[in-house]
């Protein structure tokens, strides 16, 4: 008798459901990943990001073995092989109970049912735990037992849940037998082979120490500084959250024990807040599977008529608009697997509004470059930018970038850094380099006229209502 925990997007064994049930059964534990290449590009996963969780579950084997468990690395290509393959497994070392924390996307949903269908026919036992979430998902729900589609009274609910259940952290299982050998995955699939150099170091005790460092240093501080990316204002942790090296259980408890010690409260206040945007975000795409369908969370905006990506597109990929905190950050994103929080807004809202361009476009190419890249965040902060999701930004109310430039990064630095052919304008031409001398030579002159493109934009989403 053997118990069997699948790892997917919880690599860690410290607060791991799935883990610790396994582990109090008193039988044999063994763990398993499954590699999915060819699934990992349909989802369009960068190689920034299979290479992060490659390193990750490569340090989840040699914790696990210092506990006396095995993790098996099982090749697969798609979720359809994961199933055959993991059905295989429990059949060859005899498992009677598999373990896992749930995923939330429609085609993970549909695999773990098509895997619990031909496990019960084979006498195993099937456990699934909520894991992803601070509050179980499916737990914050209206008086009316309705899911929420708007983040405000979302948060408020889920902060009295908080206050009612106290949520608490798992600790780390106690070994189950000796110290054993690792078995390792040294080859990175030819697919992903090329990737920037991770932000953050690899390891569950690393993840731990850079929130321990963010909620001393800089938590404090987090409203004011979150929004200049020249800042090392935000928290550097949202790789780990991604990929479930970190919960965000336990960021939620060290963060309100970091609370306690006085400070600025504000700013831990704010930081909670957006763990629970993270919440909201996967309930979103647990009650509404359209999410993960390529479908608009507004079903009326799936008749916008987008205009054809041709050369804007590229220009926008590549960081050569002519708008410089927009290419500035396109270029930071395509360098490092990484874009400032702010910065994804401006990106997105300039792509959807001024080049009414079509977000899933974007989507996807955030998610091919993200080191972070997690489809309910992705495409919560897409469709909010597109005003096509839940709680989005009214269609009329449209970022201007070099506004925003000339607010959250005042004096350039950002620009400077990403954008070098502008790094000798002044603090002022630096946002608009067109304005009152000549451009640069090297630097394109904006691809698209932003308060006329903003008038087209309003005027397109206006006509959906008449």
């Amino acid at each position: 008798m053997k118990e069997l925990v699948w790892f997917r997007n919880d690599l860690r064994v410290a607060d791991n459901p799935a883990l610790t049930a396994a582990c109090k059964q008193n039988n044999g534990v063994q763990a398993c990943f499954v590699v999915t290449p060819r699934q990992w590009q349909e989802h369009d996963w960068s190689p920034a990001r299979v290479q992060f969780v490659i390193a990750h579950a490569n340090a989840l084997a040699e914790d696990l073995a210092a506990l006396g468990i095995p993790l098996t690395l099982i090749q697969a290509q798609t979720f359809d092989d994961s199933v055959e393959k993991l059905e295989q497994f429990c059949r060859e070392q005899g498992i009677v109970r598999l373990h896992f924390n749930e995923e939330y996307g429609i085609n993970e949903r549909r695999r773990d049912k098509r895997l619990k269908q031909r496990l019960d026919e084979l006498g195993v036992n099937v456990c699934k735990y909520r894991d992803q979430t601070v509050a179980p998902v499916g737990a914050v729900l209206t008086q009316q037992e309705e899911p929420y589609s708007v983040f405000t009274p979302f948060s408020r609910r889920w902060k009295a849940w908080i206050e009612e259940n106290q949520p608490v952290v798992l600790p780390r299982p106690a070994s189950q037998g000796a110290a054993i050998k690792p078995e390792k995955l040294t080859d990175i699939p030819d697919a992903f082979r090329e990737a920037p150099t991770p932000l953050v170091e690899t390891g569950e005790t690393a993840a731990h120490q850079q929130l321990e460092t963010f909620l001393e240093e800089s938590a404090g501080r987090y409203k004011e500084d979150r929004d200049f990316p020249a800042i090392d204002g935000t928290s550097q942790l949202s790789p780990y959250l991604a990929n479930g090296v970190l919960s965000g259980r336990q960021c939620l408890l060290a963060a309100r024990e970091a609370q306690g010690g006085g400070g600025n409260q504000e700013g831990y206040v704010t930081w909670i807040s957006e763990i629970a945007w993270r919440d909201f975000y996967i309930n979103i795409l647990y009650h509404y599977p359209r999410i993960s369908m390529h479908r608009a969370f507004k079903p009326e905006t799936e008749a916008l008529k987008w205009n054809e990506p041709g050369d804007a597109f590229e220009a926008w990929k590549t960081g050569n608009t002519g708008i410089p905190v927009v290419d500035a950050a396109m270029r930071q994103l395509n360098k490092t697997g990484w874009m400032h929080n702010r910065l994804r807004m401006i990106a997105a809202m300039f792509l959807t509004k001024n080049l009414f361009i079509d977000w899933r476009l974007g989507e996807a190419y955030f998610m091919s470059k993200l080191v972070d890249g997690f489809l309910a965040s992705n495409n919560g902060g897409w469709q909010w930018s597109a005003s096509t999701g839940t709680d989005a930004a009214p269609y009329f109310r449209v970022f201007n970038p070099t506004t925003q430039s000339e607010r959250f990064d005042p004096k350039g630095l950002f620009i400077r850094q990403w954008v070098p052919e502008l790094a000798k304008l002044d603090n002022k031409r630096i946002h608009d380099p067109g304005k009152g001398g000549v451009i640069p030579g090297g630097y394109p002159r904006p691809i698209v006229d932003l308060k006329e493109s903003r008038k087209e934009a309003i005027a397109k989403f206006q006509a959906l209502k008449d």
